[in-house]
């Protein structure tokens, strides 16, 4: 199916008028294969997958302006957001050419890039972008190649640089994380920025992960699934913004839980630059209300088990203890353990209704 934009620059803040379209609910990654969640590796070579966000190795969607649109507006607002310690500009100039490559290659009816030596052509049609620069010298591009890019790609960006045995944060362009901080967080080994997470040490999950990475080879990338919740569709949950968003925790009751809790998926790439030695980490965001999710079969069900027996201390880290209940209570109606056959179809055409009236 064509590649094909929002009709309108969708807002992720203020009177969020972010919404999925029936299609891109239909790809939405959700991460529960099972009716239980616990911390896993969960690594796979990312191997194409036609019809789904793993289709290409960078998935662009509907939101793609909208995307840019809020990225472009806390960059501006933030320029911390950006950071690139001197001895990863090599990397960033490769996570340059990696993004231009997979664009004009997997969507050539909206990106192109000519080559003649080191002077390059790229043409970005979605956002009307032309531009003429030679590969290694930064002032021929308005920005540092990493945030020039990363501008016009969905999801954040962190490299890791690869010595004595571990990997270390030491570039990145992070608008839209999962509370936390690339300011705070630049220059730290893997575990010391995994710190904060409950369970996952103790179960030797991350020594794991760590041997793993390390070992990823030139050509044969891998990806995994992380999730969390988010209260609204916003996609700037920094730690720096906490006072912006923290609040709105507490706004949650069991009559709006199907508009304003979303599920917050973050598709996690790893790519071996070949120059550098470093790792491209890309973290792409996916944001869908709980409306949304509970019009594809059987997800609805799913959420409600997994959320209802997710260990407390893994709820407490991301955050959802304070309206868990309430989001528990609204999701048991679509269970087929709890509700009849009959009551879950009217539950899940409602919230499709409600949906569409606010897709309209």
């Amino acid at each position: 199916m064509p590649l094909q934009f929002a009709p309108i620059i969708e807002s992720f803040r203020d009177d969020f008028t972010y919404r999925n379209s029936p299609q891109a609910i239909k790809r939405f990654p959700l991460p529960f294969p099972e009716d239980s969640y616990m911390y896993s590796v969960n690594i796979e070579p990312a191997t194409p997958r036609p019809g789904t966000v793993f289709e290409h190795l960078l998935d662009v969607d509907e939101h793609y302006r909208s995307e840019m649109a809020e990225r472009a507006l806390v960059l501006d607002k933030d320029p911390r957001r950006s950071m690139v310690l001197p001895h990863m500009r090599e990397a960033a100039w490769e996570t340059l050419e990696l993004v231009m490559e997979s664009f004009s290659r997997d969507y050539p009816e909206w990106f192109t890039l000519q080559r003649n030596g080191n002077a390059w052509t790229w043409e970005n049609k979605a956002l009307d972008i032309r531009q003429e620069f030679i590969v290694g010298q930064e002032d021929t591009l308005p920005y540092e190649p990493l945030e020039y890019i990363a501008r016009q790609t969905q999801g954040d960006i962190a490299l890791l640089d690869q010595r004595d045995g571990d990997l270390f944060m030491d570039a990145g362009v992070v608008t839209c994380p999962a509370d936390w901080s690339l300011a705070f967080d630049v220059g730290m080994s893997f575990k010391q920025w995994h710190a904060p997470v409950p369970l996952a040490h103790q179960m030797g999950i991350f020594d794991r992960a760590l041997k793993y990475l390390l070992n990823i080879q030139v050509g044969h990338p891998v990806r995994r699934l992380n999730w969390t919740l988010t209260i609204n569709p916003r996609m700037d949950t920094s730690a720096e913004t906490y006072h912006e968003w923290g609040k709105d925790r507490g706004t949650v009751t069991v009559d709006n839980v199907g508009s304003k809790v979303h599920l917050r998926v973050e598709l996690q790439l790893l790519v071996r630059l070949p120059r550098s030695n470093a790792l491209y980490f890309g973290i792409r965001t996916y944001l869908a209300s709980m409306n949304e999710l509970v019009t594809q079969p059987g997800w609805g069900q799913r959420l409600h088990r997994v959320m209802r027996d997710l260990p407390d201390a893994l709820a407490d880290y991301k955050g959802i203890t304070r309206y868990r209940p309430q989001l528990v209570q609204w999701l048991s109606q679509f269970d087929e353990a709890v509700r009849t056959p009959a009551q879950a179809a009217a539950a899940t055409a409602d919230a499709a209704a409600l949906h569409a009236s606010s897709h309209s």
